[in-house]
């Protein structure tokens, strides 16, 4: 996948299909629309290409809101690559590209800078300054500027429609299955293995604190998750603790996770987490004894629900 940082540098081998979009995520709902894109593309010998945004607009117009973001930057990528996605222009959103209106975002930039044959949106899309004009007002424009324009329909499970803001908010009440239904895939995080305290070796539980670098990164509640881990190409599961550590009276959040069946140094080493299943809030023991028997029959639940999902 070919990758550019803004739509001055976009020249494409072939002519293009467009989508547009944030794609916090690449929920179901994205995906149908860059599988929509990228069968036309093959079908009639275009290049497939996405333009998103960094910073998300949100910040930038919303600043005082401090929202977190589903997906990382990189992790999108990753995502995007696997569909099968040509080409991926990441554009900064500014203050006065947000004041483009409609008419001169189609074009000046669809049609006179990426040339494109056609645009894919959602049944929902909205664009221009105050995101003032709607799929149905593109279809007009695609006509007026050479451009053909496929609107998309809702995606639903169970009856809800898929939506970033919902996985957002899943993730934040620990519902990782109503997440994984809307992502198609884990939520996960990736971060650096950083030294601790090493108090978990000392009742048997030693763990890998995991340093997360881009602050936007949403996390989720407090509480002791069933995980998968990646690292070094070998794969794990695991029982991760987010929270303040208050059975040691600590102060600050941070993100623990300890791997079964894994002897080995992650200090400095990247390790991809894959959220399964909550398992429980967190708590305060009244003694590091009654937490290590805590952590045992945590361990055991982990593990009798791996073997319920059928993962191992």
């Amino acid at each position: 996948m070919n990758v550019v940082q803004n739509i001055e540098s976009f020249k494409p081998n072939k002519k293009t299909v467009l989508t547009i979009g944030t794609f916090d995520g690449v929920h179901i709902g994205h995906q149908k629309i860059i599988k929509s894109l990228v069968d036309l593309a093959h079908h009639k010998n275009l290049e497939a290409s996405i333009l998103t945004f960094f910073p998300h607009p949100r910040m930038v117009l919303q600043q005082e809101i401090g929202i977190k973001l589903i997906d990382t930057l990189e992790e999108k990528k990753r995502v995007l690559e696997g569909l099968g996605v040509d080409n991926l222009i990441i554009h900064p959103f500014t203050k006065s590209f947000s004041k483009l209106t409609a008419l001169e975002f189609s074009r000046d930039v669809l049609a006179e800078q990426l040339q494109i044959r056609s645009l894919f949106i959602g049944y929902d899309h909205r664009f221009g300054r105050n995101r003032e004009a709607t799929a149905s007002d593109l279809v007009g424009l695609g006509k007026t500027y050479g451009f053909e324009v496929h609107i998309i329909p809702k995606q639903e499970i169970d009856s809800i429609t898929v939506s970033s803001t919902k996985i957002r908010k899943a993730i934040e009440q620990g519902n990782f299955k109503r997440v994984h239904d809307f992502l198609g895939r884990p939520f996960e995080l990736s971060g650096t293995v950083t030294k601790g305290q090493g108090l978990g070796r000392t009742i048997d539980f030693p763990t890998a604190n995991i340093l997360v670098k881009e602050t936007y990164k949403l996390i989720p509640p407090r509480g002791v998750y069933l995980v998968g881990a990646e690292v070094n190409h070998r794969s794990f599961f695991g029982m991760m603790n987010v929270g303040i550590r208050p059975t040691v009276n600590g102060k600050h959040e941070t993100l623990e996770v300890h791997l079964f069946d894994c002897e080995e140094n992650l200090y400095d080493l990247n390790l991809k987490i894959e959220f399964i299943e909550k398992i429980r809030d967190e708590v305060k023991f009244q003694s590091f004894d009654h937490l290590k028997i805590q952590l045992e029959k945590d361990k055991e639940v982990c593990k009798r629900t791996l073997i319920s999902k059928g993962i191992r």
